[in-house]
């Protein structure tokens, strides 16, 4: 899979990348990365490239796809159980390492409110313990949304190293499932922060979300300096969601 998406990063479209050094500096286990979100896969598979290459030494780059043949293997994303069922390659890239959630506020398109399954946060907990965990906390590849908590409740209850990741240009470049190279010629980016400082036991959840909000860039504040086209686009998804919601 890494050879054969090589060039959607590397060769497409260009991906420029930020912090390879802090990739080298973290523990083999119980890191937990949150970032935007974008695509349901291209971005997922980018920071599995840019993960591999920057412990291969590769400094802000993945260049020559060398680097995969000794790759980490103990890289896991949280993403929905249904998106990961829908079809036979989502079901090889879940076997490939997703830890599949049941999401607790839409299935099949709908709003819903149920109650978060132990088992889904035991298993991240799993996770873990095993390696490195990529969650988006939006839940959402519409930008501005609200995080859910829940990522704040695993933070506080596993403790884990918390690395922020910010992308952008994956929207531009890909479809929405991530699968399609819509455009050529666009500059992504993936900018790995440094781990965040949190008080595991007294911080609140509040805060950590607010905290995370900030370090992934998708706080209500960073609406004053986002580019005029991804207001539009985000504009444009609430339009289509209005639209589609039923009239009261």
């Amino acid at each position: 899979m890494g050879v054969v998406t090589h060039q959607r990063y590397k060769g497409f479209n260009k991906l420029e990348i930020e912090g390879s050094d802090i990739i080298r500096s973290l523990p083999e286990k119980n890191v937990l990365f949150v970032s935007n979100h974008q695509t349901y896969f291209a971005d997922v598979v980018a920071m599995f490239h840019v993960f591999n290459a920057s412990l291969s030494g590769r400094i802000d780059s993945i260049k020559n796809v060398g680097y995969l043949w000794n790759p980490k293997l103990n890289v896991y994303y949280v993403a929905a159980a249904e998106t990961m069922k829908k079809s036979l390659l989502t079901k090889v890239m879940a076997y490939a390492g997703s830890v599949s959630i049941q999401r607790t506020w839409r299935a099949e398109g709908k709003e819903v409110n149920r109650q978060v399954k132990m088992s889904d946060i035991t298993n991240i907990g799993t996770a873990l313990n095993d390696g490195w965990v990529i969650t988006f906390p939006q839940g959402t590849t519409t930008p501005w949304k609200p995080l859910r908590k829940g990522t704040a409740h695993i933070i506080k209850r596993y403790k884990p190293v918390v690395v922020p990741v910010v992308i952008d240009g994956f929207r531009r470049s890909f479809d929405k499932k991530g699968l399609r190279v819509k455009k050529k010629g666009i500059l992504q980016s993936m900018v790995i922060k440094e781990p965040l400082e949190i008080d595991y036991e007294n911080e609140s959840v509040d805060s950590i979300i607010e905290k995370l909000e900030y370090a992934i860039e998708q706080h209500s504040s960073f609406l004053k300096v986002i580019p005029k086209e991804e207001l539009m686009a985000y504009e444009e998804e609430n339009q289509k969601r209005r639209f589609r919601a039923p009239s009261s």
